[in-house]
């Protein structure tokens, strides 16, 4: 498994395991592709972009996350809250990924808008992790 599928997997598992945010969501509120008619609110993982963060004696990657909520017109109270969730959950989170190690995973920015075309808002949220291959 890559380290990009294994965080993935990681961050899903995590937060697909919390009872609080689910509550927010609703069921069947976590996916990972952008959906034609949703039922509001639902979580996104957007994608990830991964890039080599080896050092001249370890081998490594980088990641950059993101993660989309999106929300109901009218809904950007709602999306600050499920965004909230999610940063807690994941800010410095001790994910365990199968193959990798996570050196460290942050919450970098939050953006939140309305999204005019979608009839509706969203929060767009970037992580940064460093993962490292177990020995």
């Amino acid at each position: 498994m890559s380290a990009a599928n294994a965080l993935q997997t990681a961050v899903f598992a995590k937060l697909s395991g919390d009872s609080a945010l689910l509550a927010l969501l609703g069921p069947g509120g976590i996916h990972d592709r952008l959906l034609e008619s949703p039922a509001h609110p639902y979580l996104r993982l957007a994608g990830i972009e991964s890039r080599d963060w080896s050092t001249a004696s370890e081998p490594g990657e980088e990641h950059d996350l993101a993660i989309e909520v999106r929300g109901p017109e009218g809904g950007n109270r709602v999306v600050q809250e499920i965004a909230a969730r999610v940063r807690a959950l994941l800010h410095d989170a001790g994910l365990s990924l199968a193959g990798q190690h996570l050196v460290n995973l942050r919450h970098e920015a939050t953006r939140t808008a309305r999204d005019g075309a979608a009839r509706g808002h969203v929060a767009a949220m970037r992580f940064r992790a460093v993962t490292e291959p177990v020995a």
